[in-house]
């Protein structure tokens, strides 16, 4: 019975595929961090999904030092680089106050500029820890180390918050799908209520399995904003080139504060479809968006 009893524990302990460097599981998900197949980089998985990236080495083997590139979904060049250049120039290149929902390896942080003030919103205390452990991933701790970190829904905390934003940026999600009390009506209202008079609101909806892009017009519209949303391109794999497509939208009170973005090409009029129904606190038809991304080309 002894020797059943330690064969079972032993068949049953957790073993890590080649490659991952940590696993850990929170209410949430189970969060991996692995190494690409070149060593050059990291990447941290929920699932299918990769949530984050970072180079730690270039090409040459050579480690990176200093403040490293924003990779991933919020490569440079992307939609997340070119609405928060953006914003900035709207600004007129004045320090920004920035609250994001979500941080996954801290890639946002690295866009931040002398004199900002970015705050992140993160409801698993998990992602935090990997995020600052500096033997996974660094950008958070080189880029903005002094950014706090608040624990919690990232709908709430943003309430919680004092003051208004400059830019809000919604970049929550639960395995590949951003939930749905983020995207409703009323969702939409509570940014406001943080949103500087000029300010503006980037949405990140990218998705392999519903179109999100008419949720976030109606909702938009229902609270009287301007938009543009952009789908991006990348070059190559993730575990390549450290870089992969976004689909973004941008929404402020009026289109001159989107800056550039508002005449920008590839950045598209975000506008809902006369037959869709507004998703509220109350409403929400996940069949809708579903339906479409399977309609589409």
């Amino acid at each position: 019975m002894a020797g059943a009893a330690s064969f079972l524990a032993v068949s049953q302990a957790p073993v890590m595929p080649a490659g991952t460097l940590a696993r850990e599981r929170s209410f949430f998900a189970v969060h991996e961090v692995q190494e690409t197949p070149s060593g050059q980089g990291r990447l941290l998985v929920h699932g299918v999904t990769v949530h984050g990236a970072e180079r730690i080495r270039h090409p040459d083997g050579s480690a990176v030092a200093g403040r490293p590139e924003p990779a991933s979904y919020y490569h440079r060049g992307g939609p997340f680089g070119e609405a928060i250049d953006a914003v900035r120039r709207a600004n007129e290149g004045r320090p920004l106050r920035v609250a994001a929902i979500g941080l996954g390896v801290g890639s946002l942080a690295c866009y931040s500029s002398p004199g900002d003030a970015w705050t992140f919103l993160e409801i698993d205390p998990v992602v935090v820890r990997i995020a600052r452990d500096t033997r996974l991933f660094a950008s958070l701790t080189r880029c903005a180390p002094d950014a706090p970190v608040v624990v919690g829904d990232g709908r709430l905390t943003l309430a919680d918050q004092t003051g208004r934003f400059d830019l809000i940026i919604v970049d929550a999600f639960s395995s590949d799908a951003i939930p749905v009390h983020l995207l409703t009506r009323e969702a939409f209202g509570a940014y406001l209520d943080r949103l500087a008079p000029g300010g503006s609101l980037l949405v990140h909806i990218s998705n392999r399995n519903m179109d999100l892009r008419p949720v976030v017009a109606a909702s938009a519209a229902a609270q009287g904003l301007a938009g543009r949303v952009r789908q991006g391109t990348a070059d190559g794999s993730i575990g390549e080139t450290f870089t992969a497509a976004a689909l973004v939208a941008m929404v402020a009170r009026d289109a001159r504060a989107l800056g550039p973005v508002a005449d920008a090409a590839g950045w598209q009029p975000l506008t809902a479809p006369d037959d869709f129904r507004t998703w509220t606190d109350d409403y929400s038809n996940i069949i809708d968006p579903i339906m479409r991304r399977f309609r589409q080309p």
